[in-house]
């Protein structure tokens, strides 16, 4: 199963072809390399294994986001509930 993460870009190094994006908190830098078209600071797309895959809707990919987040929440409550069992 491939997962693809909505993910907002904050920077571009055109020099390396990379992108810093910003993912639920977190920082990461990904390649431009498999991207047909420019992509440009602010906009939200799609990232996996390292490399942006290709541009999303911003309303699509919050609505992508909201849902990970319930479902990290869900696994952490799962977890703290087996933990004090």
């Amino acid at each position: 199963m491939c997962l693809a993460i909505p993910s907002k870009i904050i920077a571009i190094d055109e020099s390396k072809n990379s992108a810093t994006l910003e993912t639920m908190g977190v920082q990461r830098e990904a390649s431009l390399d498999l991207m047909d078209e420019k992509v440009f600071i602010g906009e939200y797309v799609l990232l996996h294994i390292g490399y942006v895959m290709s541009k999303i809707d911003e309303k699509d990919a919050l609505e992508s986001i909201k849902l990970y987040e319930e479902m990290i929440e869900a696994m952490d409550e799962e977890y703290i509930d087996e933990e004090y069992r």
